[in-house]
């Protein structure tokens, strides 16, 4: 419970500037966070376009999807064809939100954190990468994958 505590409240604290805090109602249950970061509704195909795009979340620089119109893409990260046999769209958000929470010193990037970074450009402080509704999308996106 204690640990449950400590993850709300590092997600609490991941909020831009640019985007309204995150619901207080918003919390992470076991490995996952199941309540959607925006009240919009989400859009696979715009979702798609984020994991691919390279200004936007670029995840095929690390990851792949078979049959995805993507070129270079990457095997650091698993594939994730078919990743939502896998997992929930729950647990895809929490991964995308802050893998450090589920795999602590892992590679991957917290998309939506801003909190205990290191070498960010004046720029960017205080910014996420992803904002709450590409999050959403690139869930939606992932979980139409089998």
């Amino acid at each position: 419970m204690k640990a449950a505590a400590s993850m709300s409240a590092l997600l609490l604290s991941a909020c831009s500037n640019s985007e309204p805090p995150l619901s207080a109602a918003l919390q992470i249950v076991e490995d996952s966070i199941p309540v959607s970061l925006t009240e919009a509704p989400a859009d696979p195909v715009r979702g798609k376009t984020v994991f691919s795009t390279r200004d936007q979340g670029h995840c095929v620089l690390c990851h792949s999807v078979t049959g995805l119109d993507a070129p270079f893409q990457g095997n650091v990260g698993p594939d994730l064809t078919l990743v939502s046999a896998r997992l929930s769209p729950a647990q895809l958000r929490l991964r995308i939100v802050d893998y450090q929470i589920v795999s602590p010193g892992a590679l991957m990037p917290s998309y939506y954190r801003i909190h205990d970074l290191y070498q960010v450009q004046d720029a960017y402080l205080g910014q996420t990468i992803l904002t709450a509704q590409q999050v959403e999308d690139i869930v939606a996106y992932l979980s139409e994958l089998d």
